[in-house]
């Protein structure tokens, strides 16, 4: 019987609500008189979720806090209500004395409170929860108001240092009321050093220039307003009014963003500069000392073209851009006999390499991947099924190789910063519930070889509701499939139609974030409202070029890399010293493991022996050419090659490390290089021409480039001042592989 009781006083709780309001002798009619109804969806979620008690530090989290759970940022209102309203037998609220209520006591600090206070007793938030409980808690209703979209006043603005901007936020509500929420939206900057935002909207700039941005959100709803902070005030001598119309639409929109900012670009680069930077960035290989001569003595005015183009002729093209694939389809070689190679893994990676070198449209080449069938011995596409084998799989990887978009949040949750739900994340991830696997044999890890096929049924559910998912891309609508279709095809169909906003921006961001060292979207697949784009106009005209040339890579790269911006110098002006997101000068990053591992192999003439423990691969065989990442390699570990178990791009580290740095001093692998018998060492040793034309030979093979004033003196002068030629020359050729400038693309 008492259980009856507490179950009827949850069900009716505003009815007892207004019986206690009686009681209390304030009677619910005059209640509402004082002020218009609260609705908990419009006013009391968007209010919890500015104040933080549903973030993901709160009682947002899986398991809540102190037995109190909320859904994240709110987006289940109708399970937040009962929450806060019936559950813990309703001693949450108190609507006879609203102040006593315990939601607005812990709040406002009056009662311990883990959160500490977020709340105070004198502020309209607190009236606004005051008057909701005050009214009976009303729960969600069909036809409550529901917020449709907010605007945001001045959408971008042009801000001075040490300045500050209000914002207007305002909500347009579905019953077409429009509603003024600025102090009840919640605020964030991408950019809180170049500018910060407070809780009622109001923007400070800091003493520095740059772009940021500040996400708003009300509700479910977001808005984004840009701003610029000029580095100094541009003036005529600084940089021309006008773009120069003979350059390219690339570079007059990156001069646009530079005459806002008041930057200066640095100055284009040397020849020998830019000759070592483009073959680096193509082929991932350093020119040779002849190449370099060669470039510096063309003088036709399309020497940059001619050297693009050839340098995407190369076989090494083709195997660095097919390694930078095999780490985003996680084409993986672990968990498999150590004398062996993983069948189908050089199989793929062979594919993925002959794909670039031909040239194949990028449309084709994911549609072939998404889209296989067939034995993973015969058809290498299959291969990507071995590794990317569940839901979360499929989700995860084609959403950050192919879409540039994170959804792992939605897996659990709305995403708290774009508009992915669970119902688009178990939604994609129905398009591959009818993918069939057969035969094969157990490794450590996963069957190999099997047989991929499409089965006539299979089916994903939503983990919440239940209800059987139907295929859909990311934000819908459903397709329209039978049991003998493939959704695969529609996705790939929808995914590689131009209009798509995804496919062709993502690659093109991939691509310029490869050759300018930071996406114009960075992360470069973590494109989201709250992630705006640095040059919004410039990554659409790159996707629109690239959609229209039949999604041609090496188009897109030879419009990257023609660009007077590609060839800036890596050397700062005084006016874009402090810039990171601009591209004004080239930005300097070190060599990747494998390319910095082929370069030492290169310039000493010693080659890596990759013979010992998986798989055999010939004396000579180059780091960019090998097949996965389970190549046992202790240098390429520390230098940060990839494991490739998710397609983000951030599993290879850049970053210097202690590690490194010892490694660099002490490595096994670069003495054996330097003391070899046969080598470079041994031919500078015994070379007898005059010291002038050694060292011209010795900085052209290491440097790229002749030395300079003063560097021949204090070659010869060390050389004479060690006893041991041998040793001396040793000594000098890691004092050049170890430097920054060997170390770095710059």
């Amino acid at each position: 019987m008492k259980r009856a009781i507490f179950c009827d006083f949850r069900r009716f709780f505003p009815v007892c609500s207004a019986f206690l309001l009686l009681a209390s002798g304030v009677s619910p009619a005059a209640e509402r008189a004082t002020a218009t109804t609260v609705a908990f969806t419009t006013d009391v979620r968007p209010l919890l979720t500015k104040l933080g008690c549903n973030s993901g530090g709160c009682h947002g989290k899986a398991t809540g806090q102190n037995g109190f759970k909320l859904s994240l940022l709110g987006y289940e209102p109708a399970e937040d209500y009962e929450a806060i309203v019936r559950e813990a037998r309703g001693r949450r609220l108190f609507p006879a004395t609203p102040e006593k209520s315990l939601l607005l006591l812990k709040a406002t600090g009056t009662i311990p409170h883990g959160g500490g206070r977020v709340l105070a007793a004198d502020s309209e938030d607190y009236q606004v929860l005051r008057r909701w409980i005050a009214q009976g808690a009303p729960p969600p209703r069909p036809g409550d108001p529901v917020v449709e979209r907010i605007t945001i006043e001045p959408k971008d603005a042009v801000l001075a240092r040490k300045t500050r901007q209000s914002l207007r936020v305002s909500a347009f509500l579905s019953d077409g009321t429009t509603r003024d929420v600025t102090g009840r939206a919640l605020y964030e900057s991408n950019e809180p050093s170049v500018a910060e935002v407070n809780q009622v909207g109001v923007i400070a700039t800091q003493n520095r220039g740059g772009l940021f941005a500040v996400m708003v959100r009300y509700g479910d709803q977001f808005g984004v307003f840009h701003g610029t902070v000029p580095f100094h005030v541009p003036t005529r001598s600084d940089v021309s009014p006008e773009p120069d119309p003979s350059r390219s639409w690339v570079d007059r929109l990156l001069r646009q963003q530079w005459r806002r900012l008041g930057i200066e670009p640095s100055p284009p680069a040397d020849d020998v500069t830019f000759i070592r930077r483009a073959s680096l960035d193509v082929c991932g290989t350093l020119p040779t000392p002849d190449e370099v001569l060669e470039y510096v003595a063309d003088r036709r005015p399309d020497k940059r073209a001619r050297l693009i183009d050839r340098l995407l002729d190369r076989p090494e093209y083709a195997s660095f851009f097919g390694l930078k694939w095999a780490d985003i389809l996680r084409n993986r070689g672990g968990g498999y006999s150590t004398s062996h190679q993983r069948a189908g893994t050089a199989l793929f990676s062979s594919w993925i390499r002959d794909a670039i070198a031909t040239n194949l449209p990028y449309d084709r080449f994911a549609t072939e991947i998404l889209t296989a069938v067939g034995s993973q011995e015969v058809n290498p596409p299959t291969v990507w099924y071995r590794t990317v084998r569940t839901s979360q799989d499929y989700v995860e990887s084609i959403s950050q190789a192919f879409l540039g978009v994170r959804v792992q949040c939605a897996q659990c949750h709305h995403h708290p910063a774009e508009r992915w739900s669970q119902d688009d994340y178990f939604g994609l991830a129905a398009v591959f519930a009818r993918v069939g696997r057969k035969g094969g044999f157990a490794d450590a890890e996963v069957p190999t070889n099997q047989t991929i096929y499409v089965a006539t049924s299979g089916r994903v559910e939503h983990p919440r509701t239940k209800r059987v998912m139907k295929p859909r891309p990311l934000g819908g609508p459903d397709f329209v499939v039978s049991r003998h279709d493939d959704p695969r095809q529609n996705l790939a169909q929808w995914m590689t139609d131009p209009a798509n906003p995804y496919f062709a921006r993502t690659m093109a961001n991939r691509i310029w974030g490869h050759f300018f060292g930071r996406g114009l979207i960075h992360p470069i697949d973590d494109a989201r409202s709250t992630n705006p784009p640095s040059h919004p106009e410039l990554l659409d005209a790159l996707a629109h070029d690239f959609a229209a040339s039949g999604y041609d890579v090496k188009h897109l790269i030879r419009v990257c890399c023609s660009s007077d911006a590609y060839a800036l110098r890596a050397e700062p002006t005084a006016t874009n010293r402090e810039d990171h997101q601009n591209f004004a000068r080239y930005y300097p990053r070190r060599l990747s493991a494998e390319v910095l591992l082929d370069a030492f192999s290169q310039v000493l003439e010693v080659p890596t022996d990759f013979t010992g423990g998986r798989g055999k691969f010939p004396l000579g065989t180059r780091a960019i050419d090998l097949p996965d990442e389970a190549v046992p390699n202790t240098f390429l570990d520390v230098f940060g090659r990839p494991v490739r178990t998710s397609s983000c791009e951030c599993e290879r580290v850049n970053e210097p490390s202690l590690g490194q740095a010892l490694a660099l001093i002490g490595s096994p692998l670069l003495e054996q290089k330097l003391t070899a018998k046969e080598g470079y060492v041994t031919r500078l040793t015994t070379d007898e021409r005059p010291m002038t034309a050694v060292v011209d030979d010795l900085f052209l093979r290491v440097l790229a480039r002749p030395p300079r004033a003063g560097e021949v003196e204090k070659v010869r002068r060390f050389l004479e001042s060690e006893p041991d030629r041998r040793a001396a020359h040793q000594s000098l050729l890691w004092s050049l592989v170890v430097s920054a400038e060997f170390l770095f693309n710059h």
